[in-house]
């Protein structure tokens, strides 16, 4: 079957690994057998041009191996896949020249020497026209505040200078496709924020299509309103990322002072409360009870001082998401 030439299509997407165990005698050479893993198993999803998706799972559900595949460092053992009507395993060097890769633990810049002539190097891979490459150079090294930095070696960056110059590295060629590895693990606050940021500008400037993997979920919240979630190699949700932490939000809190001692009626039937030192802490289930009845039973118990809502925390939606979908 043709897969479209637009985007990402994979369809019954396979790959397994297979290692020896030890066997008897001396050199373990009796008795051995091969023991197979499953790293994905007929996987079939499709990501628009220009689309940002998220990939989730824990490790060693298959993220790894996914983007290993689309970007053609893996063959696999059954299935289709085309990146913009490219088969990555089949035609690396054309794959190659529209991709770009950031692995938030790799570096593919050169560690003793200035990225400025990682940069120039990088042009000659791509064969970049040289005023093509200068323009999207200063176009990156403005987007990304690497202007103090062309003549420093990575050795000699932090973590945050040294994402930023990978990614300006993996974009130079200006590639339809970017694959994102963790690219944030790491960072300081600031420093991520300006990632994202980032991100998104490109994304909507160029129409770049992004495959994100991070276990930073204020990332995928920030970038990614589609996830794909992976377990045991195999693709379990493909949709909305708010439509899949709703399915797990079942609880909130409210904390709120009053101008004097509240006077609570009846409380709605689920609802907690807590007396913490000058403040109060309500716990519901917004499935069970709207936050609307919660907010109208505490105003009419006195003058509200202060008031925060907050929803369950988005980590702890994640692990009771891998608990339901027997992920750990």
């Amino acid at each position: 079957m043709q897969l479209p030439e637009s985007g990402i299509h994979v369809q019954g997407l396979t790959k397994r690994y297979r290692r020896s165990e030890g066997g008897k005698g001396l050199l373990g050479l009796f008795g051995r057998k091969t023991v197979q893993t499953d790293g994905l198993i007929d996987a079939n999803f499709g990501i628009r041009r220009g689309e940002i998706v998220g990939l989730l799972g824990p490790n060693g559900a298959g993220k790894s191996t996914t983007v290993k595949l689309l970007t053609g460092i893996l063959t696999p053992d059954g299935g289709d896949c085309t990146v913009e009507g490219i088969v990555p395993w089949k035609q690396r060097k054309r794959n190659a020249v529209q991709i770009g890769v950031v692995f938030g633990q790799r570096m593919q810049l050169w560690w003793d020497v200035p990225i400025l002539d990682s940069f120039r190097l990088l042009r000659d891979i791509y064969a970049i026209p040289g005023e093509r490459w200068k323009k999207r150079l200063d176009e990156l090294t403005e987007a990304l505040d690497l202007g103090e930095l062309l003549s420093v070696p990575i050795r000699q960056m932090s973590l945050g200078q040294r994402m930023r110059a990978e990614l300006c590295g993996s974009l130079l060629h200006e590639p339809s496709t970017l694959f994102l590895d963790e690219p944030t693990i790491g960072l300081d606050a600031v420093s991520k924020l300006r990632l994202r940021e980032f991100l998104k500008s490109e994304n909507e400037k160029r129409g770049t299509t992004v495959l994100l993997t991070t276990h930073d979920m204020a990332d995928m919240q920030a970038l990614c309103p589609r996830v794909l979630v992976l377990g045991h190699g195999r693709l379990l949700y493909d949709g909305a990322l708010n439509t899949l932490l709703r399915r797990y939000d079942s609880q909130h809190r409210v904390r709120c002072s009053f101008a004097g001692e509240p006077a609570f009626g009846e409380a709605p039937r689920g609802l907690t409360v807590k007396a913490q030192e000058s403040e109060w802490e309500i716990v519901f289930q917004p499935d069970q009870i709207p936050v609307d009845e919660v907010l109208r039973w505490l105003l009419a118990a006195g003058q509200v001082r202060e008031m925060t809502l907050t929803e369950q925390p988005v980590d702890e939606l994640v692990a009771e998401m891998y608990a339901d979908l027997h992920l750990t």
